[in-house]
């Protein structure tokens, strides 16, 4: 083995872990890792990823399903209104020009981002882990499909968010749902590019088996770290990325400008963190009551 080879599948595990654990991040992963460490051209890159996620987040799913963390109804109906509207955003997108698309993107992850940091402004309490009325799971998966084909990307950042943000589920079940949101609109996604794209099956099989490994260990922490921190953690993880790509999409000084402010703000994030009692990002959402609780009022 390779230390190319070897790199790359010990990177393809932070895969699995991503999508376990925050039912998202795999093709923002899987992307460059399969470009820059394993060498493929940017079209197999993509293509592969998009087994490698639909096959680790349908593994995945499997195991939060076990756990009661899958919604089956909701996921299949959302999963498939995003096929459409990831259609319809694809065609869109071929009008617009690469470089809107790709800030739009970042944009959007900046927000997301944001909206995940800061919770729900309704307590937590009134989060719920029923299925989700059939107009709204199809009006939202008509929504993210659409965004997700715009910007070309496997959709986990918005789909948890929606769930979760819009939809009132728990951030463990909207992980596990989006599980099978990921998967439906991947294996798609990989039925149109593998009629002009030939594949490495062997690197390909490999990089999967290590991140479904990963995505076992991202299902059992998944239940294990508080969903506060599980939240706030996704929130800064696509906030990092979509800094990235801010940074490699705006053109010199401004990206370097970007760098400055958003080197500044977090330090000064963590200041307030550190030396401020009263800081705001402190703020803590009251944890769902549980079945004991109640039966004791």
């Amino acid at each position: 083995m390779t230390l190319t080879l070897a790199l790359t599948l010990l990177l393809s595990v932070l895969i699995g872990l991503s999508l376990g654990l925050l039912g998202g991040g795999g093709s923002i992963l899987t992307v460059p890792i399969l470009t820059y460490v394993a060498g493929m051209n940017p079209k197999e890159a993509i293509a592969a990823s998009l087994f490698v996620v639909g096959a680790t987040s349908a593994v995945s799913a499997v195991d939060h399903a076990r756990k009661k963390r899958v919604k089956w109804r909701t996921g299949l109906v959302f999963g498939g209104a995003g096929m459409a509207g990831a259609f319809g955003g694809g065609l869109l997108g071929g009008h617009i020009p690469a470089t809107i698309l790709m800030l739009a993107f970042a944009l959007m992850m900046v927000a997301t981002s944001l909206a995940m940091i800061r919770g729900r402004k309704v307590p937590s309490s009134e989060a719920h882990d029923g299925e989700l009325p059939v107009p709204k799971v199809v009006l939202e998966g008509l929504v993210v499909g659409l965004v997700t084909g715009l910007v070309g990307a496997g959709g986990g950042f918005l789909v948890v968010p929606a769930l979760a943000l819009l939809g009132g589920l728990s951030m463990p079940v909207a992980v596990g749902t989006s599980l099978i949101v990921i998967a439906m609109k991947s294996f798609a996604g990989l039925g149109g590019y593998l009629t002009t794209v030939s594949l490495d099956w062997a690197l390909v099989g490999g990089v999967t088996t290590a991140a479904i490994l990963g995505s076992f260990i991202g299902a059992r922490l998944a239940g294990r770290i508080p969903e506060p921190s599980l939240r706030k953690g996704f929130g800064f993880f696509v906030l990092g990325m979509g800094v990235f790509v801010l940074f490699q999409e705006l053109p010199a000084p401004a990206n370097l400008i970007l760098v400055v402010t958003a080197a500044a703000l977090a330090a000064t994030a963590t200041l307030c963190w550190v030396a401020v009692p009263a800081c705001p990002l402190r703020r803590r959402i009251a944890s769902p009551a549980k079945p004991e609780d109640a039966e004791t009022r």
